[in-house]
């Protein structure tokens, strides 16, 4: 095991403010914690079903203790990374997200010389808002789409889509913009801003509580606005009065006073979402707000509407009051750690490359304040302890794949870093 060290979170503010930071401090003019709902208040959802399940990967046990983890640099970029893409069409190009609102190529470890997209004109970047996800269209470059979330010039969410010209094509014209959705932001901070397809083809988008601390305006569990929320929405569906359908068994779908854009609720911050390429799971890595840090995970195949608690639970705990709690009516996280550890989970992705076989079947994660690597077993349901196997020095502000299922890391610092097993 490797030696524990509290997280350098005074230090690390400028650059971990980006998801939200060590809980209240990194916040604007906060507010006192509003008085939790009444569990009565917590809304039954109906079935609806998630992600089909792709084949199941190969039985081979994963040892969390078996694995030492390190990043390998690959690039350099100009800007402040915080996503990594692959457009799955054969290129080999990974497309890295960076806050100021461009997306850059590279190829070979080469960061091309103009950015692939460029909506800095657009953008309101700094602390935790900026281009903050990117997803290409799963039949790309067939659909020549990919889609963005990223916070504008007035402080709030845009989903948009935006076309390649050609196939191959290292540059996107801004001006195909597409708005599919807007979201007001009540305050500067939890803005969310994953995005992701799952193997169902449906677009998802993570979006925050809407930001202060303590969720002031009861947005996580609340079925009336789109905040601190797993969305899910058809983009091949465009009906004449919007710019994207809803999937008709989303839970919340012909249910009034609830948006049936939601597919998952009680959400504080989710900062990187990913699907399992093996599975079809989501997962989530939820960051905390005053003592504990979550993961989050919807098995293919389970029931949408699932409640993850905040702000009746963070993690484990009873919110405010930090107390462990059982609450059946909420779905628990399957893994946490706490502020002695770090302050700001970035969530990760299942390892399911071919280069570091002992990795298969792995979550790795990351905190952008103490630069730890943890692992968990992807299998099974039960809570389980995460495994320390790395650490980095680095602000981590997300995880990708390439078409290979190889897995890289995004640092706030600059650097585009590739996962590797220590003497692997």
């Amino acid at each position: 095991m490797l030696p524990r060290r509290p997280p350098p979170c005074a230090a690390a503010l400028i650059v971990s403010a980006i998801v939200a930071a060590c809980g209240p401090t990194g916040s604007p003019t906060l507010p006192s914690a509003p008085t939790d709902p009444p569990a009565s208040a917590v809304p039954t959802s109906p079935p609806s079903e998630g992600p089909a399940a792709s084949p199941t990967p190969s039985p081979v046990p994963f040892d969390p203790a078996a694995i030492r983890l390190a990043l390998e640099p690959l690039a350099t970029l100009p800007g402040r990374p915080l996503g990594i893409a692959n457009a799955g069409d054969g290129s080999g190009r990974l497309f890295v997200v960076e806050q100021g609102g461009t997306i850059r190529v590279v190829l070979d470890g080469a960061v091309t010389g103009s950015p692939f997209l460029d909506i800095t004109s657009r953008t309101a970047a700094g602390g935790e808002r900026g281009l903050l996800g990117l997803a290409f269209h799963p039949r790309f470059p067939d659909d020549p789409r990919l889609f963005v979330n990223y916070t504008d010039l007035a402080g709030d969410t845009v989903v948009a889509s935006y076309t390649v010209a050609a196939p191959g094509a290292d540059r996107v014209d801004p001006a195909t913009e597409v708005v599919l959705l807007r979201i007001d932001q009540p305050f500067a901070n939890h803005n969310g801003g994953g995005v992701a397809f799952g193997p169902d083809g449906y677009l998802y988008l993570a979006t925050g509580d809407g930001g202060s601390a303590g969720d002031p305006h009861g947005n996580g569990q609340r079925l009336d606005t789109l905040l601190g929320k797993i969305l899910r929405i058809d983009v091949d569906e465009r009906p004449v009065d919007g710019a994207y359908g809803i999937p008709p068994d989303n839970p919340f779908a012909g249910r009034g006073g609830a948006r049936p854009e939601i597919f998952l609720y009680g959400l504080r911050n989710p900062w990187r979402i990913s699907f399992d390429r093996a599975t079809g799971d989501l997962w989530i890595g939820d960051v905390g707000q005053r003592a504990f840090e979550e993961i989050d995970v919807l098995r293919a195949g389970a029931a949408g509407g699932l409640n993850f608690g905040w702000a009746l639970m963070e993690g484990f705990h009873c919110y405010p009051s930090g107390d462990g709690c059982e609450r059946p009516e909420l779905t628990l996280p399957v893994a946490e750690y706490g502020h002695d550890l770090g302050c700001s989970v970035t969530g990760g992705a299942v390892y399911r490359g071919a280069a570091f076989p002992a990795l298969v079947g792995g979550y790795v994660f990351s905190d952008s304040c103490s630069g730890l690597l943890w692992v968990i077993d992807a299998a099974g349901s039960e809570r389980r302890e995460p495994t320390l196997v790395g650490e980095t020095g680095r602000s981590i502000a997300g995880f990708g794949e390439d078409e290979s299922g190889e897995l890289y890391a995004a640092d706030l610092g600059g650097a585009l870093l590739r996962v590797i097993v220590a003497g692997g």
